[in-house]
C-alpha cells in the first residue's frame, strides 16, 4: 500500500532586492543630460558657423575722404561792423540756426572779424547779422517787401549787388545778393530769421 506525502504549504515569494538609489539617480541624470548635450551641440554648431561667416566677410571697407559739408570753395572775405551789445546777445541765436544748404546752395567758409557772417554758393550770397539800420528806409516805401514773415528793405543802388536788410527785427540782418542771382536765399531765410530774432515795429531810418 502506497503512502501519499502530505501537502507542504507554500511559503511567501522571495523578496526582491531593494532598489539601488544611486543607480536610479544615475538614470535620471542621463535622461536629463543627453537632451541638454544635444541642444548644446546644435547651438555650438550654429554659432560657430555664424562666427566663421563673420570672419570670412571681414570688416566693411571704408574708402574715400569725408565730404566737407561747407564745400571746397575758398573762404569769402566779409566786412563786418563792430559788434554792438544787442548783436552780441541776439546774433548767436540766428547763426546757430542757419542751414548748411539753402535754396540749392551750399554754405562756404567766410573770413571776417566777427563770427556773425555767413555765405552760400558761388558767386556768394553773404549774410551779416548786426548791421546798421539801412539808410533811406521809409516805412511802407516802395523798396520794402514782406516775405515769409520778415520785412526787408532792398537797396539796389549797387548794380553788382542787391542789399536786403531786415527792418522789423531787434537787430538788423543784411543779405547781399549778386545781381546774377535771384532772391531765393533771402526768401528762404525768412522763417529762420523770424524764429531766431524777435519782431520789433519798423521805424524810419535816422535823418542824415
Amino acid at each position: 500500500m502506497s503512502t501519499t506525502a502530505p501537502d507542504v504549504p507554500a511559503g511567501p515569494p522571495p523578496a526582491r532586492p531593494p532598489a539601488d538609489p544611486l543607480r536610479r539617480a544615475a538614470l535620471l541624470s542621463t535622461a536629463v543630460l543627453v537632451p541638454l548635450v544635444v541642444v548644446l551641440l546644435v547651438l555650438v554648431n550654429v554659432l560657430g558657423r555664424d562666427a566663421a561667416d563673420d570672419v570670412a566677410s571681414g570688416p566693411a571697407e571704408i574708402s574715400g575722404a569725408t565730404a566737407d559739408p561747407r564745400g571746397d570753395l575758398p573762404p569769402v572775405p566779409v566786412d563786418t561792423p563792430d559788434v554792438t551789445p544787442a548783436a552780441d546777445l541776439a546774433c548767436p541765436v540766428l547763426m546757430g540756426q542757419l542751414p548748411l544748404e539753402i535754396a540749392g546752395e551750399t554754405s562756404r567758409l567766410v573770413d571776417s572779424d566777427t563770427p556773425f557772417a555767413y555765405a552760400w554758393g558761388d558767386p556768394p550770397v553773404v549774410l551779416v547779422c548786426g548791421v546798421a539800420p539801412p539808410a533811406g528806409y521809409v516805412v511802407g516805401g516802395p523798396q520794402t517787401f514782406l516775405i515769409n514773415g520778415v520785412e526787408w528793405f532792398v537797396d539796389t543802388t549797387d548794380p553788382a549787388v542787391s542789399a536786403w536788410t531786415t527792418v522789423d527785427r531787434n537787430v538788423p540782418v543784411q543779405v547781399r545778393v549778386p545781381s546774377t542771382t535771384d532772391s531765393a536765399i533771402p526768401t528762404a531765410l525768412g522763417p529762420v530769421i523770424s524764429t531766431a530774432l524777435p519782431y520789433v515795429e519798423p521805424v524810419p531810418a535816422p535823418a542824415d
